[in-house]
């Protein structure tokens, strides 16, 4: 990884730790996030997958519209990271723990 990569794939980890630890303390059954990105096509190519323990939890956070909370913080921390997001709905995506137990045999690394 050349160094411009790895101090932009540093500063994007930094920004999405701030938004973790936020949203971890709310006792809403988030659990953690985690990025993949093509950096040849940045930041076009962000993906910021957010991880909540259950199906149900999902469900809630949608239907009490925190999972809009957690991509506008994620947008706004990346955008003071000097990471500009056009469409967030685009770049953030939610899962849980029990989907990847039950889908992909707890395999993240094969899920992601």
């Amino acid at each position: 990884m050349k160094k411009t990569v790895k101090k932009l794939d540093n500063n994007v980890i930094k920004a999405l730790t701030i938004v973790c630890e936020e949203f971890k303390n709310k006792g809403i059954g988030f659990e953690w996030l985690t990025h993949t990105a093509d950096y040849a096509n940045f930041p076009g190519s962000l993906i910021v997958t957010c991880v909540f323990d259950s199906n149900s939890d999902l469900q809630n956070a949608k239907n009490n519209q925190t999972d809009i909370e957690i991509r506008v913080h994620i947008q706004k921390q990346l955008f003071k990271a000097g990471i500009l997001l056009k469409d967030a709905r685009r770049h953030v995506c939610f899962d849980t723990e029990e989907a990847c137990l039950a889908e992909s045999d707890g395999n993240w690394k094969l899920r992601l």
